[in-house]
């Protein structure tokens, strides 16, 4: 343990854990301890437990970072989260107690970068290449695209109908970058989940993967939380 706090990346749905790979080379560089796991995508609560032991292997304090579903994992981690001792939100779902994907993302027009979603006979979502590249990942160069879209990895239907506990982020410091060219998640909801959790905020101009098409900026915000927590113990800490 170096004093910093260490990083967990968390991937969200038609994506891996390689779509981190331009922000843990610049925190890798500045010397931070980076895991970066794959999640089942199975159920919310089977990708909680992958987070869980992931956390569980931590040394010391650290920093969780989510990224669209991978927001809905680790805000489902609760008052309960081992060696967490902040949040970072990269255009990720913050939600509260008793909502869930399903409910939010019906309240408006479906985003272009779901709307063609389809699911197979196990009842899991896939998507496909054109909207992916076109609207998920609109400012990424599309032969990039076109190899995160192979890597995707489907998510059960069923995890946008679970509902949210108790939010970690009622418990710990939390750190939100809007992408305000998002084509997945509408950029005034990313604004409203930063606002009611208080989130230090920052808005890039980024398509739904601002950690591929803007490393730095999502890096910066990282390092900011990393360094503000460093002092501070793991746990439950204060906000």
């Amino acid at each position: 343990m170096n004093g910093r706090p260490n990083i967990v990346l968390v991937h969200g749905a038609w994506a891996d854990g390689s779509c981190w790979s331009g922000v843990i080379e610049r925190l890798q560089a500045d010397g931070y301890q980076v895991t970066a796991p794959q999640f089942p995508l199975t159920s919310t609560a089977d990708d909680v437990a992958r987070l869980r032991q992931v956390l569980n292997l931590q040394d010391g304090p650290t920093i969780v970072v989510g990224h669209s579903y991978g927001g809905q994992i680790m805000t489902a981690l609760g008052t309960d989260a081992p060696n967490a001792a902040g949040l970072v939100y990269i255009a990720a779902f913050g939600l509260d107690n008793g909502e869930s994907l399903a409910a939010l993302l019906s309240q408006g027009p479906t985003p272009p970068a779901l709307a063609h979603l389809f699911t197979d006979e196990q009842g899991f979502m896939w998507q496909p290449q054109d909207d992916f590249v076109q609207h998920f990942a609109a400012d990424v160069d599309p032969v990039r695209a076109k190899v995160m879209h192979s890597v995707q990895q489907p998510i059960a239907g069923s995890a946008f109908n679970d509902a949210m506990g108790v939010p970690a982020w009622t418990s710990l410091p939390s750190w939100y970058l809007v992408a305000t060219e998002d084509q997945a998640i509408p950029p005034d909801a990313q604004r409203m989940f930063a606002s009611r959790m208080g989130a230090t905020t920052i808005e890039v101009p980024a398509s739904h993967v601002p950690m591929v098409s803007h490393p730095d900026e999502a890096a910066q915000l990282i390092k900011a939380a990393a360094e503000t927590r460093t002092a501070m113990p793991a746990g439950h800490a204060g906000r």
